[in-house]
C-alpha cells in the first residue's frame, strides 16, 4: 500500500483548491443555501456551476484529453473526489452519464455518437438518465419487457422503466429494450441499448417521492415513442454485453471520496451528541453511545485504508474486477453505521426536524435516511456478498 501522492498529483490538488476557492462561494458550501430552494432551482444552480467547472478543465478527470478530459489516473481522480468532498461542493447533476455512458461511448460508440454525446455531456448541455430497471425486472434485469419494434428507420418503444435517477430533469435516456425475441430460451438475447430523446411525445416521466421528501428518481413511461436505428449503442442485439461493459466502469474505483464525506458526517454527529441532552447530561457522555460512535470511527478508518489499498492497486494498472464488490459493501455499510449512530444519539427525536434549539439537523437527517438505500441500489448487499463468495473467494454455489 502506497500512502503518497506524486508531485504532479499534489500540483493538481493545489490547482483544484485554488479554483474552488475562487469559484465556489462560501454560501454554496452551506446546507442553508439550499434549504429554501426548490428541486428545480437547486438543479439549475448545480448545472450551471458544473458547466463552469468543466469549462475550467476540472471535469472528466480520468477521461482522455481528446474527449475533453484531464487525462489523469486513479490518484488524480481520488484527489478530485477528496477535495470536492472537503469543499462541500455541489454533487454532479450528470452522474450516470459521466460515470457510465461516456466511457462506454468512448469504447464502443460510433464516431458520430462520440461527437454528439461526449462533449455536451461533459459540459452538462445534455443530462442523461439510465433506463434499466422495470417493475418486474430489477435484480433479474434480463427479465425486462419493454419492446422496441422496428418501423422503417426507427424503433417504436412501448413499456415502463422505474427507479430512474434524474428522470424529471433528463434530456435523454440510455435504456434497454427488446428489439427481437429471445432465442432458445436465452433471456439475455434480443436486447439492445437505445439512446432516446425524452423531450418527445410518448415519453412521460413521473416523480417518485422518497422518505427524505425529495424526488431524485422517478418512473418513465414509453407510449409509441420513437428512436432512430442509428441510436443503438454497441450494435443491435448486443444490449446485454453493452450494459455489462457500462456497469464495469464502476469497478476499481477508490472510496476515498466517500470516506471523506462520511468522516465529516461522523464529526458532525459527535458535535450533535455533545449538544443533545440524555438523562440530564450530554449524550456524548453516555457510555453506550460513546462505544457506538467509537465503533463507527473504527469502521471509517478501515474504509480509509481499504480505499488506499484499492487506489494503490489500480494505480499500478490492476483491474480489480469482482473485488470491487468488497468496496461497495464496505462504504455502504460504513455509511449506514455512522447514520445508525446518529439516529441513536437523537433517539425519538430522529423523525422530528431540529428537535433541539440551536441545532440544524435537516441535512444530517436526510443523509441518514438516504443511507438506507445505499445497501440496496447498485447491487444489494446480498448480491454483492454472493459475488465476493463465488467470484473472489471461489466458494461453491
Amino acid at each position: 500500500m502506497d500512502l503518497r501522492f506524486s508531485e504532479q498529483d499534489e500540483q493538481f490538488r493545489s490547482e483544484l483548491r485554488s479554483w474552488l476557492d475562487a469559484h465556489l462561494p462560501a454560501s454554496m458550501r452551506s446546507p442553508a443555501f439550499w434549504a429554501d430552494k426548490s428541486a428545480d432551482e437547486s438543479f439549475a444552480i448545480r448545472r450551471e456551476w458544473e458547466a463552469s467547472k468543466a469549462a475550467a478543465g476540472f471535469a472528466g478527470i480520468q477521461w482522455p484529453v481528446e474527449y475533453g478530459g484531464r487525462g489523469g489516473g486513479p490518484t488524480m481522480k481520488a484527489i478530485y473526489d477528496e477535495e470536492m468532498a472537503k469543499a462541500n461542493a455541489p454533487s454532479t447533476v450528470n452522474p450516470l452519464g459521466l460515470a457510465f455512458l461516456a466511457p462506454t461511448v468512448m469504447a464502443v460508440g460510433t464516431e458520430e455518437q462520440k461527437r454528439e454525446i461526449i462533449k455536451p455531456l461533459l459540459h452538462c448541455e445534455t443530462i442523461w438518465c439510465q433506463g434499466f430497471s422495470e417493475p418486474g425486472a430489477g435484480s433479474d434485469l434480463a427479465a425486462l419487457q419493454m419492446r422496441a419494434e422496428p418501423s422503417g428507420e426507427e424503433y417504436v418503444l412501448n413499456g415502463q422503466k422505474i427507479w430512474t435517477t434524474n428522470a424529471m430533469h433528463g434530456d435523454k435516456i440510455f435504456t434497454l429494450a427488446r428489439t427481437s425475441s429471445p432465442e432458445g430460451g436465452k433471456k439475455h438475447a434480443g436486447i439492445s441499448m437505445l439512446l432516446v430523446d425524452m423531450h418527445q411525445p410518448g415519453v412521460e416521466a413521473r416523480p417518485l417521492k422518497q422518505m427524505t421528501g425529495q424526488s431524485e428518481f422517478g418512473e418513465v413511461f414509453f407510449t409509441d415513442a420513437t428512436v432512430p436505428k442509428t441510436e443503438v449503442l454497441g450494435g443491435e442485439g448486443n444490449g446485454w454485453a453493452t450494459a455489462m461493459l457500462l456497469l464495469s466502469f464502476e469497478r476499481g474505483s477508490s472510496a476515498i471520496g466517500q470516506y471523506t464525506e462520511f468522516r465529516k458526517m461522523w464529526e458532525e454527529v459527535v458535535q450533535v451528541a455533545a449538544a443533545v441532552d440524555r438523562d440530564g447530561r450530554p449524550a456524548s457522555e453516555d457510555p453506550v453511545l460513546r462505544q457506538e460512535l467509537a465503533a463507527a470511527l473504527v469502521e471509517l478508518e478501515c474504509l480509509k485504508y481499504h480505499s488506499w489499498h484499492v487506489l494503490t492497486q489500480t494505480s499500478h494498472g490492476k483491474d480489480l474486477g469482482f473485488e470491487a464488490s468488497m468496496t461497495k459493501i464496505m462504504w455502504s455499510e460504513t455509511f449506514r453505521r455512522v447514520s445508525d449512530a446518529y439516529e441513536r444519539v437523537l433517539g425519538t427525536g430522529f423523525s422530528v426536524p431540529d428537535p433541539r434549539p440551536g441545532l440544524s439537523l435537516a441535512e444530517l437527517t436526510s443523509l441518514a435516511m438516504w443511507s438506507r438505500s445505499c445497501t440496496i441500489w447498485g447491487g444489494s448487499q446480498q448480491v454483492q456478498r454472493t459475488v465476493v463468495a463465488e467470484r473472489v473467494l471461489g466458494l461453491p454455489r
